[in-house]
């Protein structure tokens, strides 16, 4: 089994609990939604969590498998009858993990910090068992961000970090994990078919096609708690950063700043997780004549990350058990929108693949 911890038990965790369990039984037999089946000899029913951390009231103290369903948590429910298991939600550290602003929004929409006092992450994770620590954070959570960071080096834990918080991509931090053995998969999870790579193929295809992009926007809007903690515009600079660049890799002229605005709009309660994406792309064909094209992508947010981080897990244990430290380079480009390298996404996806099959191979030959 891949044995793994997740921080942050939200919408996304909800929607990767929940197909775990969903791809373990029956109820997909072609797989459909999967990237991959079969990784390296993993399938999805081979991931067992094992310890998870959480700040909501709600959740803490309370089994996993209820903790997932509680508010504010809004995922859409897909496969409601989770298998029984002895997991309880452990008491994070706050840190800088709720924005003071939920404060003033109902407790059906918001964060409610526990009063119950923090666990050691690094022992929790020691104690488990957990061979992977999967970072669910909220937009913003620097500090906590790194604190789980720090205890995935403490505990011998590789890390996945779908935050868009500057960990995998950061030199000093990549060296650390490298130093020690320990795979990182990061910065900021990219959906398996969402705004990012919508925008990033649409806008690689104008530069193939050989028509100038002038300007381009990509507008988001939703309801669940992501959206919400988004409006805290404090919190949004790596998040800023991290989509921008996603994007403005995948032009082939150089864009000015003024020219490119990609990031949240808005938050509308009542989508609760269905986030709605407004692309638009102005350009110069042949002869210089303008191109517009506007697009609207509409997603189950969480599902949609759930489809990519069932790789990442199986990615990591096979990197771990390799004995491979530090970034996953090609992976990382692939999965993240703020990688240690940025590639475009068809070398990226062919490296992966490439080192998948290795994976495979290997497991054939054991």
């Amino acid at each position: 089994m891949i044995k793994i911890a997740i921080a942050g038990v939200g919408n996304c965790a909800s929607a990767l609990i929940q197909g775990l369990h969903y791809y373990g039984g029956d109820a997909a037999p072609d797989c459909a939604g999967l990237m991959h089946a079969d990784i390296g000899g993993w399938r999805p029913q081979d991931i067992d969590i094992v310890a998870a951390f959480d700040i909501d009231v709600r959740k803490v103290g309370r089994p996993l498998r209820e903790a997932v369903f509680a508010p504010p948590n809004c995922a859409l429910v897909f496969c409601p009858d989770l298998p029984r298991a002895s997991v309880k939600v452990s008491m994070a550290p706050l840190l800088d993990g709720v924005a003071e602003h939920m404060a003033d929004y109902p407790d059906s929409q918001a964060f409610r910090p526990s009063g119950e006092p923090p666990v050691d992450v690094a022992k929790v994770l020691k104690a488990s068992g957990a061979q992977v620590l999967l970072s669910y954070l909220p937009v913003g959570s620097e500090a906590a961000a790194r604190h789980y960071a720090q205890a995935c080096l403490d505990a011998g834990v590789a890390f996945i970090n779908c935050a868009p918080v500057f960990i995998a991509s950061d030199p000093a931090w990549a060296a650390r994990f490298k130093a020690a053995g320990l795979p990182i998969l990061g910065d900021d999870i990219k959906s398996q078919l969402g705004a990012t790579i919508v925008h990033r193929m649409l806008s690689r295809l104008f530069g193939e096609r050989g028509v100038v992009i002038d300007r381009t926007y990509q507008l988001n809007t939703g309801g669940n708690t992501d959206f919400l903690n988004m409006l805290a515009r404090e919190r949004l600079r790596s998040k800023k950063i991290s989509k921008t660049r996603a994007v403005t890799s995948q032009i082939a002229q150089d864009i000015a700043a003024d020219n490119v605005h990609i990031g949240p709009s808005d938050y509308v309660p009542w989508q609760k997780d269905n986030k709605i994406c407004f692309i638009r792309i102005e350009g110069r064909g042949f002869g210089d004549v303008p191109l517009e094209m506007d697009l609207k992508l509409s997603v189950q947010d969480s599902p949609n990350s759930a489809g990519v981080v069932i790789d990442l897990i199986r990615l990591a244990r096979i990197a771990r058990d390799q004995g491979l430290g530090g970034p996953l380079e090609a992976p990382c480009a692939y999965y993240m929108k703020h990688p240690p390298q940025q590639m475009n996404d068809e070398m990226a996806r062919s490296l992966t693949v490439e080192f998948i099959r290795q994976a495979q191979r290997q497991a054939e030959t054991v």
